[in-house]
């Protein structure tokens, strides 16, 4: 079975145990639109690849701990499209949740989310208390304070930020809980899975940044250009679009280069390769070369009829 399908079938059944029976219509509803959406698995994915190479001793748990990272995951996309922040229209391709359903349903799914996520976790780890525990901590350690995508959010809200911390916090916290969690779930120490998570979590934000300029709404499957429109902190605009490019290239290979030695070594570094294609396609960056190599000898040209016309002018 592929990672994609594990994740894709442990989030349904989860979801459903988690949702139970009785509960409001619509709210179900709307966290069904925001988990079921689309959505490309990666962290899941890298929770479930990091926890075989540790040898997954105990399927269920990991699957419990995947799980709950697509929940938070899900659920700060929910709060993260709302009017108060990117009141963004779309996500996958798909009306946002504060669309589909009205805002204040939109801020109950995503709180509802963030619960289940713990919900599931605790039904799945209760013959784990020892890894429970960490794994809880570890999820916590994702999404709160001080580093976590909560406080990523809230760097948003401030006057001036760090980019590299915002990037860290915003994106970067939950890739490196997410290649924890694999080994925290099979027994292992997270320790050697830290760099992994943090390498590939940055160079999906700054992948962000790249599609937020080069994308279009087609590929990117929600509005462009939200970073200039919203003053937010962005790779592009502090790198350039090519020294953005370079950035991204140089995260991908340190991610590759970062994982530890195991069984499943090549199947891991596929995983970020296909990944890095995925988030920042080739022919994208071609494009964009093409485009600038073109513009640029238009540029000089003009330049030089201006000042041959000076010239003129001055004789």
């Amino acid at each position: 079975m592929s990672l994609l399908k594990r994740a894709e079938e442990a989030l349904s059944s989860h979801f459903a145990a988690a949702a139970g029976f009785g509960a409001p219509p619509l709210l179900q509803s709307s966290m069904r639109h925001a988990v079921f959406s689309g959505g490309a698995r990666i962290r899941p994915q890298l929770c479930l690849a990091v926890a075989v190479a540790c040898g997954d001793d105990a399927p269920e748990l990991t699957n419990a701990a995947a799980v709950a990272l697509e929940l938070m995951h899900c659920a700060s996309l929910v709060h993260d499209d709302m009017p108060a922040f990117d009141n963004a229209d779309f996500r996958r391709g798909l009306p946002t949740v504060h669309k589909a359903f009205s805002e204040p349903l939109a801020l109950l799914a995503g709180d509802g989310l963030i619960v289940m996520a713990y919900q599931v976790l605790l039904n799945a780890g209760r013959h784990y208390p020892d890894r429970l525990i960490a794994l809880m901590d570890n999820l916590s350690q994702g999404v709160g304070l001080p580093h976590g995508i909560v406080a990523g959010q809230a760097w948003e809200c401030e006057t001036s930020a760090d980019l590299a911390q915002y990037q860290r916090s915003k994106t970067g916290a939950l890739f490196v809980s997410a290649t924890s969690a694999g080994a925290i779930a099979s027994g292992q120490s997270p320790q050697p899975w830290v760099s992994l998570g943090a390498f590939l979590g940055e160079a999906y934000q700054v992948a962000d940044d790249i599609r937020d300029v080069l994308g279009d709404i087609a590929m990117l499957g929600k509005p462009v250009g939200q970073d200039k429109l919203n003053e937010r902190p962005s790779s592009a605009q502090a790198l350039g679009l090519e020294g953005a490019i370079q950035h991204f290239d140089s995260l991908i290979a340190q991610a590759g280069s970062s994982i530890p030695d195991c069984a499943c070594k090549d199947m891991l570094k596929h995983l970020v390769l296909l990944e890095s294609q995925r988030l920042v396609p080739k022919s994208m960056c071609e494009d964009y070369r093409k485009r600038a190599a073109f513009t640029k000898p238009v540029k000089t040209r003009a330049t030089r009829s201006q000042a041959t016309q000076q010239q003129q002018s001055v004789q």
